[in-house]
């Protein structure tokens, strides 16, 4: 309870200060809803090509994924300012543990993302998306753990190189052949062999082929195992990782 009640202090700041500046909330949903209405039209003849009757049905759980890894890796800038001014060094000399420090702005992430999942979502269904309201779901919890894997190593980053100038770069280098090599636009299977087989070791492939194939109501194929497993192990990862951040940040 000690832990649960540490994190929610923090999670109230944080939701404090976002409630205070809701425009990147909104930022962050703008970017999908515009690949949604401009970039999916075009894809409905490509989506009947690779076996999907509906276009939405391919692209909107992409488009999930991609707001839960932009949204998510960002989550870090926020952190160097508070480091600036002394916030972090505040709390780390308070008995809170060091894993509700980070636990706590984790759940202000997952929560925002989880209101922009649900926004996309419901724009899919106004668009003519045809899903399982069950498979949306569990897409929903793999795309929040995905999420909280991206925001986790994201904190961890910050707090390691503690200026936005060296972060911003290192986010581009990463998420540049993710975007590309995961097929969240556009299914790997269009590609050349040995891109399909790079991207056969890109975890995020994964997470966005078990994304897709819940919200087909498949629910019990491989696709749906292996991307719950690397979705589950980034995460624990990802919190060892910031967790351990936390702990030896000299602030």
């Amino acid at each position: 309870m000690t832990f649960l009640r540490e994190s929610f202090v923090i999670f109230r700041r944080q939701l404090r200060m976002n409630l205070r500046n809701p425009a990147w909330v909104l930022i962050g949903l703008m970017q999908p809803a515009l690949y949604l209405f401009l970039f999916g039209p075009l894809l409905e003849p490509l989506a009947r090509q690779i076996g999907y009757e509906n276009s939405w049905t391919f692209f909107v759980p992409g488009m999930l994924v991609q707001l839960g890894l932009f949204g998510a890796f960002f989550a870090g800038f926020g952190l160097i300012a508070e480091w600036r001014d002394g916030v972090v060094e505040a709390e780390r000399v308070t008995p809170a543990s060091r894993t509700a420090l980070l636990f706590g702005r984790l759940m202000r992430d997952l929560l925002q993302l989880f209101v922009q999942a649900l926004v996309l979502i419901g724009l899919g269904y106004l668009m003519g998306m045809d899903a399982s309201a069950g498979g949306a779901a569990l897409g929903v919890l793999l795309t929040l753990l995905m999420g909280g894997a991206c925001a986790a190593a994201s904190n961890a980053l910050a707090l390691t190189t503690k200026s936005e100038d060296v972060m911003a770069p290192v986010i581009n280098v990463v998420m540049m052949p993710v975007l590309l090599l995961s097929g969240i636009l556009l299914p790997m299977t269009l590609g050349k062999a040995w891109l399909q087989t790079v991207s056969d070791f890109m975890p995020v492939r994964w997470i966005v082929d078990a994304v897709r194939s819940t919200f087909l109501g498949e629910l019990g194929n491989d696709q749906v195992l292996f991307g719950t497993l690397w979705a589950v192990g980034l995460f624990v990862a990802a919190m060892w990782w910031g967790t351990a951040t936390f702990r030896r940040e000299n602030a």
